[in-house]
């Protein structure tokens, strides 16, 4: 089918388009407290009602489900393809040039708070449909845009619409990167514990979140010297910096590295496994006994998981990642965690069990959970439609990918994760100035116009 007409079209409803994104922006559709019909606060259930009251508007068939989604459709009958996204928001947080929950545009780019992540990418969906109903282009099945309000908290409103409602067969989330995503990793988040005497190692503290590298990481000690903390930074010889102060328990010493998401362990330059092989050369009593059973089953720089027992990988995607991401010492006792991104080979079950072995055998009480692996064939169909949207819009070449990451989709049979980021560009999602260029709103409604075509035409 020529699809020149609908890219034009797409073209002609920019205007429409940068409107209707500014208002979904001006909901601070961030979690918040429950109220009556609003499972995740009245603002995320404004944006659902708005949304849904736009594409009605369009012409299209809604369906409120329970205030957790909606559902616009295009065409008759069931459909065939589900386009998955979500209104739901992280908080503004600091350092914005720009009012978050007000859309501006200075040049190409319009900026806001889920500009890209991913009220943006919806609006794109909602067009791509409005501009193939506009000029009738005829469809065999119908396309159902599907929007969610808690994708950024953990996905409940899905778990929800599945209770209540149907998922298309074929389905994918604007929620990603391009050219697409079939293979994610799973994921164990192990938590540990383990007591020991507050002898000379008074308290230690590193890491804020599961999933992220800790970039710095403390400890306070008492009847240690400050040359014997100092000779054993020297003989440890790593790129984390180290700082001494003296406290009135004794010493603070304090590490800075850098940080990385936990699927990219590698990126970072981990604080807290410096700190704690510091630490581990000194006599610290039974604490000191604790650490360096840690860092025997964690060194700093091993990213890899292999002397904990669970290294592993295969060719479809890639190696097993392990992040020491926190770790806390107060009132003799230590609690931490580890994140774990694991290939299509393992299962949650047997990296458990080993990892589990490993803590143990350093005296640590492990508890240990998990999702396995999402997977969908690099040569289904669905997947060949997809990229051959990507392709024909762009002129790039596309290929299927594996990520350390989770998306929208993970665990819904057959989704895959279709756009929005193009590699090099930084639009600064969960961050201040949150942006997307109009030049990609409309080029990704011409994806998705094609790819609605592809499927479903």
């Amino acid at each position: 089918m020529d699809m020149k007409k609908v890219f034009e079209r797409i073209d002609e409803l920019q205007p429409e388009m940068v409107k209707t994104l500014g208002e979904l922006i001006s909901f601070p559709s961030f979690r918040q407290g429950p109220a009556d019909g609003a499972p995740f606060g009245k603002p995320a259930r404004e944006c659902l009602d708005r949304a849904l009251a736009i594409c009605n508007g369009l012409g299209f068939e809604t369906e409120n489900i329970g205030g957790y989604a909606g559902t616009a459709k295009l065409g008759v009958g069931e459909p065939s393809l589900g386009i998955l996204a979500h209104l739901d928001v992280v908080p503004a947080g600091d350092g914005w040039t720009y009012e978050p929950y007000k859309a501006t545009v200075v040049g190409d780019r319009l900026f806001g708070r889920g500009a890209m992540d991913d009220k943006g990418p919806a609006v794109s969906v909602i067009y791509a449909m409005k501009a193939l109903k506009d000029l009738n282009i005829p469809l065999k099945s119908a396309v159902e845009l599907i929007v969610g309000t808690d994708e950024e908290c953990g996905s409940s409103d899905i778990k929800y619409f599945k209770e209540h409602a149907k998922l298309p067969e074929k389905l994918f989330t604007p929620d990603a990167s391009y050219p697409l995503i079939n293979i994610e990793k799973g994921r164990i988040a192990a938590r540990f514990t383990a007591s020991a005497k507050p002898e000379k190692l008074l308290s230690l503290h590193g890491g804020k979140t599961v999933n992220a590298v800790p970039a710095t990481a403390s400890a306070v000690l008492a009847d240690v010297s400050e040359g014997e903390v100092k000779s054993a930074v020297e003989k440890a010889a790593l790129t984390v910096k180290f700082s001494i102060k003296k406290c009135p328990e004794g010493l603070e010493i304090s590490a800075v590295g850098e940080s990385a998401h936990a699927s990219t362990p590698e990126h970072g330059d981990n604080a807290l496994t410096a700190l704690i092989k510091v630490l581990s050369m000194l006599d610290l009593g039974e604490a000191g006994e604790r650490l360096s059973g840690l860092a025997k089953i964690f060194p700093h720089k091993e990213t890899d998981g292999k002397s904990a027992g669970v290294a592993s990988r295969d060719e479809i995607s890639g190696a097993l990642t392990l992040a020491f991401s926190i770790l806390d010492y107060k009132s003799g006792v230590f609690s931490g965690a580890v994140d774990i991104r694991f290939p299509v080979c393992e299962s949650v079950e047997s990296l458990a069990k080993r990892l589990g072995k490993a803590l143990e055998s350093v005296g640590f009480k492990p508890e240990i959970g998990g999702v396995e692996p999402h997977c969908v064939p690099s040569d289904s169909p669905f997947i060949g439609e997809l990229l051959s949207a990507y392709e024909s819009v762009t002129g790039i070449k596309g290929e299927p990918m594996a990520i350390g990451g989770g998306t929208y989709v993970h665990g819904i049979s057959g989704g895959v994760a279709f756009g929005c980021e193009v590699d090099g560009e930084d639009n600064r999602i969960h961050g201040a100035d949150e942006f997307i260029r109009l030049s990609a709103l409309t080029e990704n409604a011409k994806i998705f116009a094609q790819a609605i075509v592809n499927v479903c035409g």
